[in-house]
């Protein structure tokens, strides 16, 4: 498997790293613990179902409903779309019902009839077992000083036991049942920890869960010592063992990045401990991993790899163990599928992966790998189903080992190796179109300044390529001047890491050495590193080239660039022995031609779920690769293609899960193409909506078509219809080009308090759908939700309104009927 990565730089041409997995080694069942998030929901759909089931989240932390300290992310509304999506469990951060930060002190009396509503509302929930009561967040700073150093550490202690004692007994005289978290200090305090367990032995008031946060850079090092250390201290005073919840881990320069993740999550599912990632910037995109509502990054598809871990996890030894920013993984047996998982990053350069006692029962005598890679795209910026980079059968030796050598590895990216028996035949070699990264910081530039972000050192600073970028290019000379090579004449795929705070869509210059300029708009983000990825194509002749990004009419961040070369339109191949299942699926190794991954034999009551990415709202084409007829079903509608016959399909932005199902058959893989085609589909303006009650035209600039329907809600008497011509019956995408800029400030900086709006969409005289929209980050960017809808042949009436609160703005919609 020589080459299955690309070349090692001369910087990495040192031996290899090793990191070991042992396959004999069980460490107990996957938990998958480490995939929670404080506000990683803010409303019903922010973020997607499609985004957020697939996850398998375990734990989430919330405030209660009502809560001031943010505008939403309240842990009623939100469990609705999280147990519906199969969550776990939902932490409620009781003292969120306060407004300031750190919590205003207004006195345990203030606090305790708080805690009684709390209560009696979760209670009152039909879910109220899923439920977890954590009533005090980090008091070690918070209402109490319990620093064991400080002159006054046994007044305070002793005052905040008596707080608990209080609280645990108040909410427990609601809610008998009650799951209880804490105490929830800002780290890892043992002095304080001995006093508090002994103390809550005594009186009868242990937490259910114990709860820590780890917030720092050196957690990466310590943690695995915090969390010995507990587990003694629980032996020695004859406690527990207690579920741990790390209720709060990482820092921005490790949220969104793939391999900064693998790192910590690592950790955590080998102790089988739960960990929700931190809330540092804004609510609905599970800290970093969510684009908009519905678009995977690269840290959302770590998170899918890593709830596609399946058996027990098996024990890995890195290269290093306990240290910082170094390469890390974690792994998977499961012998009823006959499948070994390994995920791993955190470091460049060279390694191998030496995988131990790969069974001859179940593996046999040869294993076929694929490795896959998922990069780091930005917070922000949206990532393609993850590249497959070799698909190689390999024998295994003697000694029951396979090495797998990973050439080339990237820092912040996270790899993926899948081994599965070899079968007759030769699996598909990967294509790995030629490609190449350029800093911004290396290149040439010009009025700009280059800034240090998120580093060891400085962990909430954001995350940047290399840990820099060129900001400050606001003055009619800025630019920033990458040399580049390339091999041959050709088309290439550019792609640009970037920041915009500007308030509106901002333009640069795009010039290829020096000759007219062509003018890329870049997106709004949070802030001027809250990065995002802008994709553009371009042809370059082969040989050096200056690419120039001038200052166009607003000011703009910039990052690292990729360019890639560009092999036509999109396409994956979705192997079928990697779905999720349901049902009593079996997996045929017989054959590795195709993917090289075998094949799910799918009978009657079984089902497999692929997750599709798609770029754009659009059209693709479809191709189940299976041995007799399947079903498909997508958005609500569902078809039997005919077999080895492609399907025109729509699909959503971002993620789309199909299922298939069968009476019988071996389903190798869901093939996809295309680029989202919009030929056939329905377009209507805002522009020729009738609008009542107050909504009316508004130009603008950004509108599609120069204007956009805006005052729209706030009433039930405004509304905008829009008259719709389908030329067939049946399910439909409706997608809604819409912006709105929404925000509640609560006067602590560290967050950004957005807001989404809803819109009851009514089609003829059906019954409305409220249908919720993320803040877009500045009310001249529009983005896309699409909503599933049933239409009839002919004339329709779609009707947008909310009678109670403002709707978002609507530039056009959209329709296309799901099969095309």
């Amino acid at each position: 498997m020589a080459g299955s990565l690309p070349a090692a730089s001369p910087a990495a041409a040192a031996d290899p790293q090793r990191l070991t997995v042992d396959l004999a080694s069980s460490e107990g069942p996957v938990m998958l613990g480490a995939n929670g998030a404080l506000y990683g929901l803010s409303d019903d759909g922010v973020p997607s179902d499609a985004a957020l089931e697939p996850l398998k989240i375990t734990s989430i932390s919330q405030k209660p409903e009502g809560g001031v300290q943010h505008p939403n992310g309240d842990a009623l509304t939100v469990s609705k779309s999280f147990f519906r999506n199969g969550g776990g469990e939902i932490n409620v951060m009781m003292q969120d019902i306060y407004a300031k930060w750190p919590y205003e002190n207004l006195g345990i009396d203030d606090y305790l009839p708080k805690v009684d509503k709390i209560t009696k509302e979760i209670a009152g929930d039909p879910n109220s077992e899923r439920f977890v009561y954590i009533p005090f967040n980090e008091p070690d700073f918070i209402w109490y000083n319990l620093k064991p150093e400080g002159p006054q550490y046994e007044a305070e202690r002793d005052r905040f036991f008596e707080h608990w004692k209080t609280v645990y007994h108040r909410i427990r005289a609601i809610d008998p049942d009650a799951t209880i978290a804490g105490p929830n200090e800002t780290g890892y305090y043992p002095v304080f920890l001995r006093d508090f367990l002994t103390f809550a032995k005594r009186e009868n008031v242990l937490p259910q869960v114990m709860t820590w946060h780890e917030l720092s850079s050196s957690s990466l090092r310590d943690f695995q010592g915090h969390h010995d250390n507990y587990r003694a201290l629980e032996r020695e005073l004859g406690i527990g063992p207690l579920k741990i919840n790390i209720d709060e881990y990482a820092n921005r320069r490790d949220l969104s990045v793939p391999g900064q993740l693998v790192q910590w999550v690592s950790m955590f599912e080998r102790n089988k401990v739960y960990a929700n990632q931190a809330y540092w910037d804004a609510a609905g995109n599970m800290d970093g991993n969510v684009v908009r509502s519905n678009i995977p990054n690269g840290g959302w598809w770590f998170f899918r790899w890593y709830a596609g871990l399946t058996g027990d996890t098996v024990r890995v030894t890195p290269p290093q163990a306990n240290t910082i920013d170094t390469l890390q993984g974690l792994a998977s047996l499961d012998p009823s599928r006959r499948q070994a998982q390994v995920l791993l990053g955190g470091s460049a350069g060279d390694a191998d992966v030496v995988v131990k006692n790969v069974s001859r029962s179940v593996f046999g005598r040869t294993v076929t790998a694929t490795i896959a890679e998922a990069a780091w795209s930005g917070y922000e910026g949206q990532h393609a189903t993850p590249r497959v980079l070799a698909r190689t059968k390999v024998k295994v030796a003697d000694d029951g080992t396979v090495t797998v050598p990973l050439r080339g590895l990237h820092k912040m990216s996270a790899y993926r190796i899948v081994l599965t028996p070899g079968g007759s035949g030769t699996p598909t070699a990967a294509s790995v179109p030629w490609s190449a990264s350029y800093e911004a910081e290396d290149a040439a530039i010009t009025d700009g300044k280059v800034y240090t972000q998120g580093t060891v050192s400085n962990a909430n600073g954001y995350a940047a390529s290399g840990t820099k970028d060129v900001g400050s290019l606001n003055t009619a000379t800025s630019k920033v001047d990458y040399t580049v090579s390339v091999p041959q004449d050709g088309t290439y795929d550019l792609a640009i890491l970037y920041g915009n705070q500007s308030g509106a869509p901002a333009t640069q210059k795009l010039s290829v050495d020096g000759r007219d300029p062509v003018t890329v708009t870049y997106p709004s983000t949070e802030n001027w590193t809250y990065r995002a990825k802008k994709d553009v194509t371009l042809r370059l002749p082969a040989g050096t080239h200056v690419l120039s990004l001038a200052k166009g009419d607003a000011e703009v961040t910039l990052d690292r660039i990729d360019l890639t070369a560009h092999k036509g339109a999109p396409s994956a191949s979705y192997e079928a022995t990697l779905a999720d299942i349901s049902g009593k699926p079996s997996y045929d190794y017989s054959s590795s031609a195709g993917v090289g991954t075998g094949a799910l034999v799918l009978r009657s009551g079984d089902k497999a779920v692929f997750d599709v990415y798609a770029p754009r709202d659009g059209y693709y084409t479809v191709v189940p690769r299976a041995s007799a007829p399947v079903r498909l079903a997508l958005h609500g509608e569902s078809v039997a293609p005919v077999p080895g016959r492609p399907l025109r399909l729509y699909l959503v932005a971002g993620n789309n899960r199909v299922a298939v199902t069968a009476k019988h058959a071996a389903v190798r893989s869901l093939d996809v193409r295309g680029d989202g085609s919009t030929s056939g589909t329905l377009s209507y303006e805002g522009a020729s909506a009738t609008l009542q009650g107050g909504a009316k035209l508004v130009d603008s600039a950004h509108a599609s078509a120069g204007s956009y329907v805006g005052w729209l809600g706030n009433s039930a008497d405004s509304t905008a219809e829009f008259a719709v011509d389908a030329p067939r019956s049946g399910r439909y995408l409706l997608v809604v080009h819409y912006a709105h800029n929404d925000r509640r400030d609560n006067g602590h900086a560290y967050n950004t308090d957005i807001m989404s709006r809803t819109a009851d969409i009514t089609v003829g005289t059906g019954d409305p759908r409220k249908v919720t929209f993320k803040n877009t980050w500045s009310w001249d960017d529009y983005w896309t939700v699409g909503v599933p809808v049933d239409l009839k042949k002919g004339s329709n009436k779609v009707t947008f309104g909310n009678a109670s609160a403002w709707a978002p703005n609507i530039d056009r919609i959209e329709l296309g009927r799901v099969i095309g």
